[in-house]
């Protein structure tokens, strides 16, 4: 009578529903699978098994019992699930950290009382906050506003119908910020031709009630932004600054 032996699991010790010992053909891994997951008890009424079972050592040439298999394998999964577990936490971590920062641009964004103010706001939260020392805010408001006599280089007011603008258009359509690595014309055009090294940048589209507008911020790491970063918080950056250009 043959038996077809499973991998890793000496047959010879598993009583005769499951042994093999039925025919000539012998049972299948797959039978003899079926029948323990379908009997999830069946250890617990054949104690004595675990410690006679043997399963190849995942580190060489040697056996375990399956008792020394299960703890080694739950050893590893929990070492995986608190590896997990410290990278959510760091991830929780960061996020409060940068909610705090957007806290304080809302804050100072509150207390500014004329355009003038509101852009001294954005520098500072920006460069202090968020290590932006490269952006930009364009404008092509749809009504008169107190930006119309600043002069700033954090500053651009445009006409709406402004041809350089059609390099924008998908990101207008789209009204959520993109990050990562920007074209050429559109660097130059933001940031001025030859002047700063922009290895990276995120565009935040404004809301239509500030009228056409965005905020750029560029960076000379090329890694700084990147088109897989979440844009959650630029999208709340972005509705902060609309809402306060708008009463401006």
């Amino acid at each position: 009578m043959s038996k077809q032996p499973v991998r890793g699991v000496d047959v010879e010790n598993l009583p005769p529903a499951i042994s093999g010992k039925r025919d000539d053909s012998g049972l299948s891994e797959t039978e003899i699978a079926d029948y323990l997951q379908n009997n999830v008890d069946f250890f617990e009424r054949h104690a004595t098994l675990l410690t006679k079972l043997k399963l190849p050592h995942s580190r060489g040439n040697a056996t375990v019992s399956l008792v020394e298999r299960q703890v080694s394998a739950l050893r590893e999964k929990n070492q995986s699930l608190e590896s997990r577990l410290r990278e959510l936490i760091d991830v929780a971590r960061s996020n409060d950290v940068l909610a705090a920062k957007i806290h304080r641009l809302a804050c100072r964004l509150v207390r500014a009382r004329n355009a003038t103010t509101l852009l001294d706001s954005m520098e500072t939260s920006l460069r202090e906050d968020f290590g932006a020392s490269e952006w930009l805010l364009l404008l092509a408001p749809n009504r008169q506003t107190g930006f119309s006599s600043i002069d700033s280089r954090h500053l651009r007011l445009m006409d709406a119908n402004a041809s350089e603008l059609k390099m924008f258009d998908t990101l207008f359509e789209s009204a959520r910020p993109r990050c990562g690595q920007i074209r050429d014309s559109q660097r130059d055009f933001l940031f001025g031709a030859g002047t700063v090294e922009i290895g990276s940048a995120a565009l935040v589209p404004l809301s239509r009630e500030a009228g056409f507008g965005l905020l750029a911020i560029g960076s000379p790491d090329a890694q700084r932004f990147h088109p897989t970063m979440s844009t959650d918080f630029l999208a709340r950056i972005g509705d902060l600054v609309s809402e306060a250009v708008a009463v401006a």
